[in-house]
């Protein structure tokens, strides 16, 4: 299908925000129709550039006050953006992975948060991503000798078990459908084994899944272990 407008620029962002609908997940959506919280709820704190169709939710987790209290700890806040796009929320569909097409999105690491990040972890620092949006954006940055460059460009960077990673060094992340792509990358983070183990546990003890759900921290596993 092919849309044709007669507007274009600022003037298609007013009409597309009048006329337009909050493009929650499925799993949402299929539930009840958008209401007026969607608006702040579905929404990160720190978010400033229009283009995304779904909110990295693992910033839902953040309040002005929290970033304050992190900043006072010594924790750097450095911002990327990723547009993410309604790909996001395919499942796999095949039973090769390797035939698993990710869509392109656009993203963009500015040169001083590259050059920040490189120098958190010369000073001996960690980089923790928040949510999966953030950690393919930085490795899709980020070269073989594990420098952070400044990138503008489409990724479509599929990370599955097996994958090196060459900027994380810890993900925060919400819990995510099994068979989806999220669920192949926080595997080949923190390795198989310790995913199915918290998701069972998670299962078990009543956490909620997806967008409005529990986060979890996780660690990078020993290489043999993914």
């Amino acid at each position: 299908m092919l849309l044709a407008f007669d507007l274009s620029g600022p003037e298609l962002d007013i009409g597309i925000a009048r006329h337009g609908e909050m493009p929650l997940p499925p799993y949402i959506a299929a539930k009840r129709p958008e209401d007026d919280r969607d608006r702040a709820d579905y929404q990160t704190v720190y978010a400033r550039e229009d283009g995304s169709v779904a909110a990295p939710t693992a910033g839902l987790h953040f309040t002005p006050d929290l970033l304050e209290r992190l900043k006072a700890r010594g924790v750097s806040l450095h911002f990327v953006t990723l547009h993410v796009g309604a790909g996001t929320f395919l499942p796999v569909k095949t039973d090769i992975v390797a035939e698993h097409r990710m869509h392109a999105e656009f993203g963009e690491v500015p040169a001083a948060v590259a050059d920040a990040l490189n120098a958190v972890r010369a000073a001996g620092g960690r980089i923790v991503c928040v949510g999966t949006t953030s950690l393919r954006l930085l490795e899709s940055a980020t070269g073989e000798d594990r420098v952070i460059r400044p990138f503008a460009d489409e990724t479509a960077i599929f990370i599955t078990p097996g994958y090196r990673f060459r900027a994380a060094d810890v993900l925060m992340t919400n819990f995510h459908l099994p068979k989806s792509t999220l669920f192949m990358l926080v595997s080949a983070f923190a390795g198989r084994k310790v995913m199915r183990d918290a998701y069972e546990r998670a299962i078990a003890t009543g956490y909620r899944f997806y967008s409005y759900g529990d986060s979890s921290l996780l660690f990078p596993a020993d290489p043999d272990e993914t």
